[in-house]
């Protein structure tokens, strides 16, 4: 092993022993959590099963709401998303979420600051963590692990991308399996395993196109535009969670010319991201992300019976 690897591998299973043994203690919101995290630093995701599961909770007539870190924002403390509002105030992730949910979503360092906010202004209702798998200072009643197919062979960081090693499933409820990711790769034992389909809904995108983004797997996003039979002209990709500069606009405008393209497309939390240079970039396609749950109305209920389950024993 890496051994600036092994050395990381060993801070998490300290802090993840402290956890276990009760050393240290995780705060309880009055509200039930929901965690939805994953294994590796980003590209799994995430936001879009935050995304779908707020809208299947919201469905049912259920009421809840999202409590982010807000990674990439210049503020601090704990606030309320404005939907209106820039994602260097709030993170791109958490505006995306609030923009498509229209449920209430708090970022802050502190989540169980988070959560107390939310409940003193929403009440106690569900609070799904955005990224919470890692997060165990905020007690959960119910734990969501995403998985892909390259987690069953990565290495902890900083040789690979895992934040935890696969064995750290054992702490999960339900591993949903992304991109194709088989259950049998995974040591899972107790574990429901549970399977996404996701993919974009491209519509009205300008003939070979310059492909844009600032997110953790962008071949990803490009494939899956070829499968819907978009060939780009030009590629141009950015670090996750880019922040957009006028340089920026002025290089990809260039490419543009250059690669005689027919227009831009790029992602969702990109459009988040170029916020008032959106505009400028005509004609732009922004492509959103589908996300589907396999039985889907079973693993709400699932979920569901087992929040009431463990409140009733709690």
């Amino acid at each position: 092993m890496n051994p600036l690897a092994a050395i990381y591998g060993g801070v998490v299973a300290v802090r993840n022993a402290l956890y276990d043994r009760g050393a240290l203690r995780a705060r309880r919101l009055q509200g039930p959590v929901i965690s939805i995290g994953n294994l590796s630093a980003g590209g799994s995701g995430k936001t879009p099963f935050v995304i779908l599961l707020a809208d299947l909770l919201t469905k049912r007539g259920i009421r809840c709401d999202v409590l982010s870190r807000g990674y990439g924002r210049k503020s601090r403390g704990v606030l309320l998303v404005d939907p209106a509002g820039l994602p260097r105030d709030f993170g791109d992730e958490p505006l995306l979420i609030a923009r498509k949910t229209q449920i209430p979503v708090i970022v802050g360092e502190d989540r169980y600051a988070a959560g107390v906010l939310a409940e003193k202004k929403f009440g106690p209702q569900i609070h799904l963590l955005d990224d919470g798998f890692q997060h165990r200072a905020l007690a959960r009643d119910f734990d969501i692990v995403l998985v892909t197919p390259q987690d069953a062979n990565d290495q902890l960081l900083p040789a690979g991308r895992l934040r935890e090693p696969r064995h750290a499933l054992r702490r999960a409820d339900a591993v949903v399996l992304t991109s194709g990711a088989s259950a049998d790769a995974f040591p899972l034992k107790n574990q429901l395993a549970w399977r996404v389909r996701r993919g974009i809904s491209p519509g009205g995108i300008p003939l070979r196109p310059v492909v844009f983004c600032g997110i953790a797997r962008p071949q990803n996003f490009v494939l899956q535009l070829r499968a819907a039979n978009v060939e780009p002209a030009a590629e141009a990709f950015y670090r996750d969670h880019h922040a957009y500069t006028e340089k920026d606009i002025r290089e990809l405008l260039t490419l543009r010319d250059k690669s005689e393209a027919g227009g831009f497309v790029t992602t969702e939390k990109d459009a988040v991201n170029l916020a008032g240079y959106l505009c400028t970039l005509d004609p732009l396609a922004v492509v959103p992300v589908k996300m589907e749950l396999e039985n889907a109305a079973n693993a709400v209920d699932t979920i569901l019976h087992k929040i009431a389950e463990r409140r009733h024993g709690a």
